[in-house]
């Protein structure tokens, strides 16, 4: 069975294009023959479903109190990705216990040979059940904006995760640049912080160009990548899609998602 690619996609702050970035990964993903999954971890705010006009028939609740297996809450998305959906509005979805998110992740194991890649779009912020998933994914693409608030709550949020949690590495994705150099100077303002502070190495995962073709697919409820696919936006993702499947896949992986929960676990024993 081959290895399977877990990557947590997360953000300091609302409102910077964390959810769209984990839709159009996946669905650029798909696009270049991986088999992708992508769980809608917002526990309390989902949006996955919203963003792509699906109606689930079932979600994570329905999961999460025995009344429904992972292949009953599975729903079919663009380009043949497969979302698990959230609930939105439910608040005890954000204060799930060690044992129940341990439980979420275990249900994977019996797809784990039908996908390649796990997506896991998180909340925004620095909960613990932000950190949880960041914590056990072999990466996190924190994805940031050239905005003093969006930078600062991701510096926030990677010093929580290295102080707290030993996390050493984080891939920066910066999103709605005006070009390739803005990208990077906005990077490097992030590096320069963590770098004096910090024992975290960040990694430049690439840059997300502003596109008003974002805006109008998502009144579509359509991913950029499908709505306008030659967009500068969409090429940008598929471009991103490509250095992701660059990642190195640590070789202790077995093939199932076992090495996740054992580091749930482990998360939740340090706490």
């Amino acid at each position: 069975m081959n290895p399977i690619q877990v990557v947590a996609v997360s953000g300091g702050k609302g409102g910077i294009g964390k959810t769209n970035t984990s839709v159009n990964l996946a669905i650029a993903l798909a696009r270049r023959g991986r088999r992708v999954a992508l769980l809608d971890a917002d526990l309390g705010l989902a949006n996955v479903d919203v963003m792509l006009g699906l109606k689930p028939q079932k979600t994570l609740a329905d999961l999460l109190s025995g009344e429904a297996e992972i292949i009953d809450v599975l729903i079919e998305g663009p380009a043949g990705i497969r979302i698990v959906p959230a609930t939105s509005g439910a608040q005890d979805m954000t204060r799930l216990s060690s044992a129940e998110h341990a439980g979420l992740i275990s249900s994977f194991n019996s797809i784990a040979h039908q996908i390649d890649v796990l997506l896991i779009d998180t909340a925004a912020g620095i909960s613990p059940d932000v950190t949880t998933f960041l914590c056990a994914a072999q990466e996190v693409l924190l994805v940031v904006c050239d905005e003093p608030t969006a930078l600062t709550d991701a510096y926030a949020l990677i010093k929580v995760l290295n102080q707290n949690y030993g996390v050493d590495r984080v891939r920066i994705l910066v999103n709605m640049v005006r070009s390739d150099e803005d990208g990077k100077r906005t990077f490097a303002k992030l590096e320069n912080v963590c770098d004096r502070f910090l024992n975290t190495s960040l990694l430049y995962a690439g840059a997300i160009p502003f596109d008003d073709y974002v805006r109008r697919a998502v009144q579509k409820q359509q991913a950029v990548v499908d709505a306008y696919p030659t967009a500068k936006a969409s090429m940008a993702y598929m471009e991103l899609a490509e250095v992701v499947s660059t990642w190195p896949i640590p070789a202790r992986v077995t093939g199932n998602l076992q090495f996740f929960i054992e580091q749930l676990a482990a998360e939740h024993r340090v706490q």
